[in-house]
């Protein structure tokens, strides 16, 4: 997972492409029947033995569930539940839906699986250091694998709308698998996952009325999407540490409108991104990005006006939480940089929404994952004893 970008588009630093594992009873093997169900049926389940098994859970189980994609159809999304030992709260635990960074869009990269190689592995074992510490203060955590990784369908990368329904649905599909799971939920996530927990705050309380989403958590989110083709374009130097997450932007656009193609925007020294992006995770990414001249990624000919719109669309800035929601950021990160996510907070707070944030000094863009845990833990307790942390612009 690469956290040394200069400058920013604020991109998001660290998605997954969902897969599910391919012996033993693979969920993905089993070809669920979704005809009838509704968003949040859960169609398989199998319990974890490894990775992303969360030591302090007296359960983990990876599951498929059915949810929407980007123009509302039916897609089945992997992920995994992890529910806390000991006694159950009254009301059932309550669940944190977690929503992991970018380590790609092919299906050997989805978390779920256990088996994400290299630094994107490395991360999401990094990060499920912090995930236990939820579980062990009594959350159920539930991670999506988003759509179309690991499942059927191609995984609309950074797509806000699909984003938010997986994240709440799979809250929907752990009431099934655990009954002892409860109604009252928070969306939390980084980077990537940062921006669809936003999403979320924003969607989930119309998506799944029947639950109580009390607040959400978003670490260094990413933003400001819509400037992707023109920072690409300058060709500065600082656009080598990002080059990577280019083809994931293309294909996931690509994958939310078919008219979008990747190939009509980029160059044919850009060719080899694309392709190896279908089936590996970044590390490949980064390795063929070295050797692209920074002045032939972007086509000037090409007419960017559909992908720029729809990028805008996928922006956070136009959202308006609808609970508490706070964000937390750190302020040595290259990847979503503080003064990024300093304009997203304003013009969240210009919409009146309840945002709270919190700058942590020096800190890179993954090490902030489990620095903000425990502010993230407090927030999350005082939402779940009724009281109300933050006010509009709380800054």
């Amino acid at each position: 997972m690469r956290t040394d970008s200069p400058r920013r588009i604020s991109l998001l630093a660290a998605l997954t492409a969902a897969s599910l594992l391919t012996a033993c009873g693979s969920a993905a093997e089993q070809d669920p029947v979704t005809d009838g169900r509704e968003h949040g049926a859960l169609l398989t389940s199998r319990s974890l033995s490894g990775p992303p098994k969360l030591p302090g859970a007296g359960r983990s189980e990876q599951i498929t569930y059915l949810s929407q994609g980007p123009m509302g159809q039916d897609v089945v999304v992997s992920g995994s539940v992890s529910v806390p030992a000991g006694e159950v709260p009254e009301g059932g635990w309550p669940v944190i839906s977690w929503a992991h960074g970018t380590t790609g869009v092919a299906d050997a990269c989805a978390p779920s699986s256990g088996s994400v190689p290299g630094s994107d592995g490395e991360y999401l074992r990094y990060v499920d250091e912090t995930l236990d510490r939820f579980v062990r203060a009594g959350y159920a955590v539930a991670q999506t694998d988003y759509a179309g990784l690991g499942t059927p369908g191609v995984h609309p990368y950074i797509n806000g709308d699909s984003e938010a329904a997986a994240v709440t649905d799979i809250v929907r599909a752990a009431r099934r698998l655990d009954p002892d799971i409860g109604t009252v939920w928070y969306a939390a996530g980084h980077s990537q996952g940062g921006h669809a927990a936003l999403f979320a705050a924003d969607r989930g309380p119309d998506l799944a009325p029947e639950l109580d989403l009390r607040g959400a958590v978003s670490i260094a989110p990413g933003n400001n999407l819509g400037d992707t083709v023109e920072y690409f374009a300058a060709g500065g130097p600082e656009s080598r540490a990002v080059l990577g997450y280019l083809p994931l932007i293309l294909l996931g656009a690509h994958a939310a409108d078919e008219e979008l193609s990747p190939y009509d925007y980029v160059t044919e020294k850009m060719t080899p991104l694309l392709d190896a992006a279908k089936g590996g995770c970044t590390d490949i990414l980064w390795e063929l990005a070295e050797s692209v001249p920074l002045d032939e990624v972007i086509r000037p000919d090409a007419d960017f006006a559909p992908l720029v719109s729809y990028l805008n669309e996928q922006n956070p800035d136009r959202l308006s939480p609808r609970v508490p929601t706070l964000i937390l950021q750190g302020g040595g990160d290259t990847a979503v940089t503080e003064p990024g996510s300093a304009a997203l907070v304003e013009s969240l707070c210009a919409g009146g929404s309840p945002v709270g944030y919190t700058v942590y000094d020096g800190l890179e863009h993954v090490p902030t994952v489990p620095a903000a845990a425990s502010d993230a833990l407090a927030f999350f307790d005082a939402l779940g004893e009724g009281r109300s942390p933050l006010q509009p612009c709380d800054r």
